[in-house]
């Protein structure tokens, strides 16, 4: 899953990445509201962390625009843990969730799984699609026989997606923009070695190829892809 994060203070950015990235998510950073609603609108976002008070281009007014543009992303929202009219100033624009600074970071990658899945009608921390049951926090799945496979942080990543985007058709080259983040070396190719690897572990049939689109995972597995 891919993430923004639209914040100015660099030491809770150098604090907060790491931690995203060791839940599984790939993360973009813009420091100014300018270049965050920039990116925002030109690239793809599984969710937004926004804080409000930005320099160049305040919070509020980039959540403003982005819904303005028909732009649907989760948004998390950043305020000072008194301005509370702030907090209710972005759920009117639009934003789903908010949390108060300073807090902790635990609460904040329990808030924004939760905006994720419910942007794609899930509610509970395992995502049940296709026979598969995937474990949010133990990064497992489990298959229609009842087996539990491990996955590595890149498995976990690209199953995650595939089955929040079930029944789409998702190119190699959108696999692998959420999987990987903007310095790592994106080499669409080597998606093809991780959905075989998944293939491996819970059969053909649960990932099928769309040749010259790309892969689908279908809500329900029927015979082999």
């Amino acid at each position: 899953m891919r993430i923004l994060l639209v914040e100015d203070d660099l030491q809770l950015v150098a604090r907060l990445k790491p931690q995203l990235q060791r839940a599984g998510y790939a993360v973009e950073h813009a420091k100014d509201g300018i270049d965050g609603e920039f990116l925002g609108r030109e690239e793809a976002f599984d969710a937004v962390v926004l804080d409000l008070g930005l320099p160049g281009r305040p919070g509020l007014e980039v959540l403003n625009h982005w819904r303005a543009s028909g732009l649907e992303m989760p948004v998390l929202i950043l305020t000072a843990r008194d301005a509370w009219h702030e907090r209710v100033d972005g759920l009117k624009a639009g934003a789903d969730d908010y949390l108060g600074k300073p807090f902790h970071v635990e609460e904040l990658l329990a808030r924004l799984e939760v905006v994720i899945r419910r942007h794609h009608g899930h509610a509970s921390s395992r995502l049940q699609v296709a026979g598969l049951t995937l474990d949010l926090d133990q990064r497992q799945v489990c298959d229609g026989q009842g087996q539990v496979h491990r996955l590595t942080g890149r498995e976990f990543r690209l199953l995650r997606y595939m089955m929040l985007n079930a029944d789409r058709v998702l190119s190699k080259t959108e696999l692998s923009e959420h999987v990987y983040e903007e310095d790592d070396l994106r080499d669409s190719n080597v998606i093809e070695v991780y959905v075989n690897r998944l293939r491996q572990r819970l059969g053909r049939q649960c990932i099928q190829t769309r040749r010259g689109q790309g892969y689908v995972l279908p809500s329900r597995c029927e015979g082999d892809a």
